[in-house]
């Protein structure tokens, strides 16, 4: 019997490679469903607690792939799913590996070019909750690849969260990801930048935070106040410079600027702000919406 030809051993079968808190919590809502879970990580320990829930733990990564027709990487990057992988290429074919890992669109692209290689079918993943929310009805999962897969697995990917295609392109859905944590990292900066702020004036993060969570709360109604459509503007290339204008904006982003040089704070994160603002003032745009920023983010100097 050749590659091409191995059986799967059970369809409701589901592999988890990489226990991590992520690939635990995937693991765990997967054996609650009533699903064959086989695992594999690194550290086997880590698996201690799933095999006691019903997991079954490889001996090698061949054989957890082996295990399943649907194989889910959970792992800290593409480079570690070819560690794991490389080695066990002969035991790909006919399987579907669902990589739900970070990393660049371009290495999901060449993960999907390199698994169909090796006959197996691949999906880019991104998860979009914390371990604790996985599985819960806040979860949701971002998919691209080919959509007849992602159909086929729906019932047992739906579990982990409610799945949203965003196209044939593998490196879709890896894109959404990081555009996504893009706003997730930069509104955390953002976050301890003004409690390190607050804090020089003795205001302690515990009564600091509240009040800081709330105006992230906020950002959101804000726009959508501002915008019956939010986007279509910028889609339209229009930026009205009725409400906030790039030059007060801009003044704004100046005063923090100057704010945390005279607390000693580190500046990149203002300073990057800065001179987005600046970029459009001195193209001539400081009228327009404070959204004219774009420009200098699309084209850099």
């Amino acid at each position: 019997m050749n590659a091409q030809q191995k059986p799967h051993r059970k369809l409701g079968a589901v592999t988890v490679i990489g226990l991590g808190p992520m690939g635990r919590a995937m693991t765990r809502v997967l054996l609650a469903a009533g699903h064959p879970v086989t695992v594999w990580n690194r550290t086997p320990a880590r698996a201690d607690g799933l095999v006691e829930a019903g997991a079954t733990l490889a001996a090698t990564p061949a054989e957890a792939v082996e295990a399943s027709g649907l194989v889910l990487l959970s792992l800290t990057d593409y480079r570690a799913m070819h560690d794991i992988l490389d080695p066990a290429t002969a035991s790909l074919a006919g399987r579907t590996l669902a990589n739900l890992s970070s990393d660049t669109p371009d290495r999901s692209r060449e993960a999907a070019a390199w698994a169909a290689g090796h006959g197996a079918e691949f999906l880019t993943g991104g998860v979009m909750v914390p371990a604790p929310m996985v599985g819960t009805p806040a979860a949701h999962v971002y998919y691209s690849g080919d959509h007849q897969l992602l159909r086929h697995h729906t019932p047992v990917l739906e579990l982990l969260g409610t799945p949203k295609y965003l196209g044939s392109d593998p490196g879709l859905a890896q894109m959404m990801y990081q555009a996504q944590l893009t706003v997730f990292l930069s509104t955390l900066t953002a976050l301890m930048q003004a409690t390190a702020m607050l804090g020089t004036t003795g205001l302690k993060a515990a009564e600091a935070m509240p009040e800081l969570l709330a105006s992230a709360d906020a950002i959101g109604a804000i726009l959508r106040a501002n915008e019956q459509h939010p986007g279509a503007a910028l889609d339209a290339g229009e930026h009205p410079g009725h409400l906030s204008t790039v030059t007060m904006m801009g003044a704004t982003a100046d005063h923090i600027v100057e704010t945390t040089a005279a607390l000693g704070l580190d500046p990149a994160l203002p300073l990057a702000v800065q001179s987005h603002y600046r970029q459009a003032i001195a193209n001539g745009h400081g009228a327009d919406n404070w959204t004219r920023i774009i420009d200098a983010i699309r084209a850099p100097r």
